[in-house]
């Protein structure tokens, strides 16, 4: 019963982590330098190596910081992009949410991950995280804008042509 709703899931999962290693394999061959090389052959299980250290590390919050504020900020921006997921359908019987404005959806809940980046980066009380959360939130946004010309570019096509 679980199966089709795992199988895209190690799909998604399988996929991010090859793209991962393909780009540190590129940039390591373009800054002509060696690449990850420590985890598994040829460094294929990076990734996740780096995702396990990254579950083991201590929780660090600023002490002067506004700590809800920091803490709720990755959140906002992890869960949207999930979110992002329910959308978008796998096959002609497993979608999770079938609606009409799914493409629109879709682009209204990934425009939310830029305010998670915004607020992790003001409840720092830093003004370097700050500017580095604007930096990061306003370069998401000039992505979104040509995203989501080329994504109605091609929803539109599809309206006109049925």
């Amino acid at each position: 019963m679980l199966v089709p709703i795992f199988t895209p899931v190690l799909g998604i999962i399988t996929g991010v982590l090859v793209i991962v290693w393909l780009e540190r394999e590129i940039s390591a061959g373009i800054q002509q330098r060696i690449g990850p090389e420590y985890a598994g052959p040829l460094g294929i299980l990076q990734a996740l190596a780096d995702g396990t250290k990254l579950l083991f590390k201590e929780d660090l919050r600023p002490s002067r910081g506004n700590t809800p504020l920091f803490s709720i900020g990755p959140s906002i921006a992890v869960i949207s992009i999930l979110l992002s997921y329910s959308v978008i359908p796998v096959s002609n019987h497993l979608v999770l949410a079938d609606l009409n404005i799914g493409i629109f959806l879709w682009i209204a809940i990934s425009s939310v991950a830029p305010i998670g980046l915004l607020m992790s980066g003001y409840g720092s009380n830093n003004k370097y995280s700050f500017l580095g959360g604007l930096r990061a939130a306003a370069q998401a946004i000039s992505y979104e804008i040509p995203l989501t010309l080329c994504v109605l570019s091609i929803s539109l096509r599809a309206i006109v042509e049925t």
